[in-house]
C-alpha cells in the first residue's frame, strides 16, 4: 500500500533537480579553467603565439571568427590567474540553473562581447581574455532571477550586486591595456541572454464567467 509519504513532493522533486544541475555547473566550470590552464601552459611555452593567431586583431575581416577564441587565451599569468576566480564564480551561479541554457549565454555572450572589441580597439592590437565572459556572466546572474521570476536568484543577483559592485568599473575606460569595450559588450550581452533565454512559463487559462441562465417568462407564483 502506497502511503502520502511515499509520493514524491513537486518541490523535493524540484530541488533534487537544481541540485544535480549545480553538480553539473561546478564540474563544467572546473573543466573550463582546466582547459583555460592548458592552453596558457603551451601558450607560455609556445611564446604566446597563440594570442598573436587567435586573438582578435580590431577591425580586420579575416579576425572575425576569433571572437570565438580570443576569450580562451590569455596574455600573461597573472592574466589568467586574475581572470579565473571570478570566471568559476560567475559562470557557476550562471549555469547552475542549466548547463544547456548556460552554454547558449556564453556564445551570446562571447559574440557580443568579441564584436564589441573587434569594433572599438585601436587599430594594431590584439584582444584576448576571458575578461569578457566574466561581465556577462556578473550581468546575466544580476538579471536573470527578476526576468525568470525566481526569488532565490533575485537575492543571488542582489548579492553579487554589492559583494561585485567594483566589477562596473571595468565597464568604463581607465587602462589602455585593459579591453573597457570588450567587458561593456559582455555586460550587455548577459543582460540580453537574461531576457532571451528566461523560463517561459505558459500563461493561465481565462474560463469565461459562468453567467446564471434567466428564464424567459416569469415561473408560475404559488396560489
Amino acid at each position: 500500500m502506497t502511503t502520502a509519504s511515499d509520493v514524491p513532493r513537486s518541490g523535493q522533486s524540484d530541488a533534487e533537480a537544481m541540485i544535480a544541475e549545480a553538480k553539473k555547473a561546478f564540474w563544467v566550470m572546473v573543466g573550463v579553467l582546466v582547459v583555460l590552464w592548458l592552453i596558457q601552459i603551451y601558450n607560455a611555452v609556445d611564446g604566446y603565439s597563440l594570442m598573436y593567431e587567435y586573438g582578435t586583431r580590431a577591425r580586420e575581416i579575416s579576425s572575425l571568427p576569433t571572437v570565438l577564441t580570443a576569450p580562451l587565451l590569455h596574455a600573461s599569468w597573472g592574466h589568467i590567474e586574475f581572470n579565473s576566480g571570478p570566471l568559476f564564480i560567475f559562470g557557476f551561479l550562471a549555469a547552475y540553473r542549466g548547463v544547456k541554457k548556460f552554454l547558449s549565454v556564453t556564445v551570446l555572450i562571447a559574440v557580443l562581447s568579441g564584436l564589441g572589441a573587434w569594433t572599438l580597439h585601436d587599430s594594431g592590437t590584439v584582444g584576448v581574455g576571458a575578461s569578457g565572459l566574466v561581465m556577462g556572466y556578473f550581468g546575466y546572474v544580476l538579471v536573470r532571477g527578476i526576468f525568470d521570476r525566481h526569488k532565490i536568484d533575485i537575492v543571488i543577483g542582489l548579492v553579487m550586486a554589492l559583494c561585485f559592485a567594483y566589477q562596473f568599473a571595468g565597464l568604463f575606460p581607465q587602462d589602455a591595456r585593459v579591453s573597457w569595450q570588450a567587458h561593456l559588450f559582455g555586460f550587455l550581452g548577459g543582460l540580453i541572454g537574461g531576457w532571451v533565454f528566461r523560463d517561459r512559463r505558459p500563461k493561465p487559462e481565462v474560463t469565461a464567467p459562468a453567467f446564471p441562465t434567466i428564464p424567459l417568462t416569469p415561473p408560475d407564483t404559488p396560489k
